[in-house]
């Protein structure tokens, strides 16, 4: 499993531990587990409380689960098809009142998997997001209205063994985990001036 991140400031444990392993066992999530990691979505924050996420929930062994594998990139399949679950999450681009467009329902969608990933370290499982799959295909293996959009696959489970990835999959999971500095990312003034928090 990779070496915990090496962070300047206190922050909460769940938050220390998340990251994006590739290294699935098959062993089932339990359902209690899920209902959890899914409720912990449902209380995200949204503009409006519009709650534009959906989540389409595949467990290994049923239909849905090989549906939404079938949408990954080779890459992906390579090692998500030992997760036992996968959910496709979607947005929803209008706001209920007059169907006016939303923008901020990827955002507000991505805050809601965030929750999701939260929880699953909280429930002792590893989760990791995907963008490398085909959001057409998916609209079309699931018949998604028009108002929706398919945003992101998310692989969740136990942890596994890394020594039966492919090697350069192996050395990424092996890897420190790095995030750049806040002096890079944090700003006061002006975009680029260094904030005097740092």
């Amino acid at each position: 499993m990779q070496k915990p991140i090496n962070n300047n400031y206190p922050i909460n444990d769940l938050l220390k531990q998340r990251w994006s392993p590739r290294a699935f066992s098959e062993k089932p999530v339990e359902k209690e587990k899920l209902q959890s990691i899914l409720e912990a979505a449902r209380w995200a924050p949204s503009a409006y409380n519009e709650q534009p996420w959906r989540f389409i929930v595949g467990i290994k062994g049923e239909k849905t689960w090989d549906m939404i594998l079938e949408t990954l990139l080779e890459w992906n399949r390579q090692w998500a098809g030992k997760a036992p679950v996968l959910i496709l999450n979607l947005g929803k681009k209008t706001h209920e009142y007059k169907g006016r467009k939303n923008v901020t329902f990827k955002y507000d969608t991505g805050q809601a998997v965030a929750m999701m990933v939260t929880e699953v370290v909280n429930q002792g499982l590893v989760g990791h997001q995907m963008s490398g799959f085909d959001a057409e295909k998916a609209t079309g293996l699931f018949e998604i209205p028009g108002d929706y959009q398919a945003i992101s696959v998310t692989a969740i489970g136990y942890y596994g063994d890394a020594d039966t990835l492919p090697e350069d999959m192996k050395k990424s999971e092996m890897e420190e985990r790095k995030r750049k500095p806040l002096k890079e990312t944090v700003f006061t003034g002006k975009f680029g001036e260094s904030s005097d928090l740092f």
